[in-house]
């Protein structure tokens, strides 16, 4: 055994053979990863808590693709609020200690704010699409009502997707179980396969296809611009430089998420089962879920509106009168 560790202990010992055995971590660190990963969860808490409070407070944030953006803010701070303490405590401790219908519903509520984060990245590609491609239908055709139509629907098909996938382990979660404390889950090459297309290879591919289109089209308009090419009375068709920026800030995120994503569906790729005692899975889960961590950052590094949001909330100007009104963009 390895130098340092202390000695597998069973995790029930009233229940000898039954119980699962497990090596300690020497308690330097047990104390190191749990402030750590802890630190990891409060950070991706408190960064979209800021843009959920940003968009919500600041009138002029309320626009259809913000509304994309405080959706995705939800499922990000939910990660960090609700899947990372219990990714931190299964990954740290040497047993599953919350019991079994909590161990299948931690994997059901990843799961389902993982597909809504897919969803939101789609809804966020049609967005751009739509304003960089056709401008002026854009104001008709991206509507505030259609919006929250869509963030509905890709929440509660989250919900129903998820809900049929993992069905089995929520009906007997100890179903792959071999000793009591123990918390496995594998998703078989079916379902997996089903989970791929529907949630990653689909979304993917559609993702692909619209910013390849906005990406074209949006250097195209800019090279116009700088030529002086376009007349005056053509411009009103050309996309806002803003417009473009934030395709450019959004290509950015969904970049991010599509190379965070990879490593974890690469067992259905393979032909596999996915299970969580892969010995893979810590990193691709954490790889993951530090996706939500990441995302504001990336805000702040490319969104002046967010920082001055930033700026306003931490001097607790929001809380003056009519600050809602105040110029941000």
């Amino acid at each position: 055994m390895m130098a340092g560790l202390q000695a597998a202990e069973l995790c029930y010992p009233q229940l000898l053979n039954s119980s699962c055995s497990g090596v300690m971590r020497p308690r330097s660190e047990t104390v190191l990863l749990y402030t750590l990963l802890s630190s990891v969860a409060v950070l991706t808490v408190a960064l979209n808590l800021l843009v959920i409070i940003s968009i919500s407070h600041f009138r002029q944030l309320h626009t259809p693709t913000n509304l994309l953006l405080l959706s995705l803010a939800t499922s990000d701070l939910l990660v960090g609020l609700v899947v990372m303490p219990l990714e931190t405590v299964r990954f740290i401790e040497a047993c599953w200690l919350l019991g079994d219908l909590m161990c299948a519903l931690s994997y059901i509520i990843g799961f389902t704010l993982t597909s809504a984060s897919v969803g939101n990245m789609v809804l966020i590609s049609i967005d751009r699409f739509v304003a960089i491609c056709y401008p002026l239908q854009y104001p008709s055709k991206i509507t505030r009502g259609r919006i929250e139509l869509s963030v509905c629907l890709c929440w509660a098909g989250s919900f129903l997707f998820n809900g049929l996938v993992l069905k089995d382990h929520l009906g007997q979660p100890d179903k792959h179980n071999s000793c009591s404390g123990e918390c496995v889950v594998v998703i078989d090459y079916v379902s997996g396969t089903v989970d791929l297309v529907f949630t990653f290879v689909g979304p993917c591919s559609v993702i692909l296809i619209l910013y390849m289109r906005v990406f074209t089209v949006a250097v195209s308009q800019a090279r116009a611009v700088q030529a002086h090419v376009t007349a005056a009375g053509a411009r009103t068709v050309t996309a806002k430089k803003s417009e473009r920026k934030a395709a450019r800030t959004l290509g950015v995120v969904i970049l991010v998420f599509l190379l965070s994503f990879c490593p974890y569906y690469y067992p259905s790729l393979a032909g596999q089962d996915i299970s969580n005692s892969a010995s893979s899975w810590a990193f691709v889960s954490w790889l993951l879920f530090f996706n939500s961590c990441l995302n504001p950052l990336i805000y702040a590094f490319f969104y002046p509106w967010f920082r001055k949001a930033i700026k306003s909330i931490v001097t607790l100007k929001i809380l003056e009168q009519n600050s809602s009104q105040a110029n941000i963009i």
